[in-house]
């Protein structure tokens, strides 16, 4: 009987839940695994906090968000972490565990290609509501993010109107506008400014005023929390920072681009503009069908590449297949906006 691993790791979203409701019960129904859940990400590897799962530990989790396993964003690879990813290998041994399948984005699939070169059989299943992990047409999360959005944005039209106010929208995607661009589209935004496309300011302005000359006495931008914008007193154009303080895979902590804009938006057209962080708002709450699918749809593939002995792969969307890739092929590179989805938006800008 072979005993499989499965974690969470990095920033939690909906269908994660979905995800290893689908490894367990495929897992122990077709194949009779026996399957571990690890706590914690991979800082459960390197404690030992493992516990087994069954068919009861996954009854009723499909439309829950977040993860009953628990997340983190430990890097067992990181500079002070000496000595982590023997711990690591140590535990597999004791647990006797075949194969880990790793959920999580860039970061978690990292470690677990450098596990994969050190003789562990993992298998990646591609999470982010950033929608931004090369090979795969959409990761899980990302649907529900951009339903979040576009809901709020429909809100924010009301008060925006009534008010003939500018709103300015801020939405997660650090160095992809993903978010952005497709909630933007559904939501009826006016502008919307993505990482992908170089900001011109003035340009912005005037499509405000120009919606106003028009008649529409009020405009919705939205942004994406990684868009570089000039600040004040800096010859050079930036992101905007909660901190500058970095996590354990070398990440800032972005945020504040919305209040940063509203002021210039304000200054600039003399047009009232107030601003909306949406935050972590959009990794949470349950998940919508189409990711509680996807989500399915991966877990299943990851147990099957088990069976099969396909080994340091990721399981991806192309088209409406899942398929494995190599885990080395996807990792340390964006998947960004193309010029396709963003002239689509622009046809609605004013």
């Amino acid at each position: 009987m072979k005993k499989i691993g499965v974690l969470t790791g990095g920033g939690d979203c909906p269908g994660l839940n979905a995800t290893i409701r689908a490894v367990v019960r495929k897992g122990i129904k077709d194949y009779n695994y026996k399957v571990y859940g690890i706590r914690e990400g991979w800082h459960g590897l390197i404690e030992g906090m493992v516990e087994e799962l069954n068919m009861h530990s996954v009854s009723g989790i499909l439309p829950r968000g977040g993860t009953i396993l628990g997340t983190s964003r430990t890097n067992p690879f990181g500079p002070d972490n000496k000595g982590d990813p023997e711990k690591i290998l140590e535990n597999i041994r004791e647990l006797d565990l075949h194969a880990i399948v790793a959920i999580g984005g860039d970061d978690t699939q990292g470690v677990a290609y450098k596990l994969f070169e050190m003789g562990v059989n993992v298998i990646g299943i591609p999470k982010t509501i950033d929608n931004d992990i090369l090979c795969t047409d959409y990761t899980f999360g990302f649907d529900t993010a951009v339903n979040i959005v576009m809901e709020a944005i429909d809100r924010l039209h009301t008060t925006a109107e009534s008010h003939n106010r500018v709103m300015v929208v801020e939405v997660m995607g650090r160095h992809a506008g993903w978010i952005a661009t497709f909630a933007g589209i559904a939501g009826g935004a006016d502008v919307i400014m993505i990482p992908e496309k170089p900001v011109d300011m003035e340009n912005v302005y005037q499509s405000i005023i120009r919606r106003h000359d028009g008649g529409k006495k009020f405009s919705i931008v939205v942004v994406s929390e990684g868009v570089k914008i000039p600040v004040e007193d800096q010859e050079k154009e930036g992101f905007i920072l909660q901190s500058a303080n970095k996590d354990a895979f070398g990440h800032v902590m972005l945020g504040g681009v919305g209040a940063v804009l509203a002021n210039l938006i304000e200054k600039r057209t003399g047009f009232e503009t107030r601003y909306t962080v949406l935050g972590h708002t959009q990794r949470g709450g349950t998940p919508t069908a189409f990711d509680r699918i996807l989500s399915t749809r991966f877990g299943i593939a990851a147990i099957e590449s088990i069976h099969k002995g396909e080994f340091g792969k990721i399981v991806v969307l192309e088209g409406n297949e899942i398929v494995p890739v190599d885990i080395k092929g996807i990792i340390g590179q964006n998947k960004t906006v193309d010029n396709y989805w963003y002239d689509i938006a622009k046809v609605f800008f004013a």
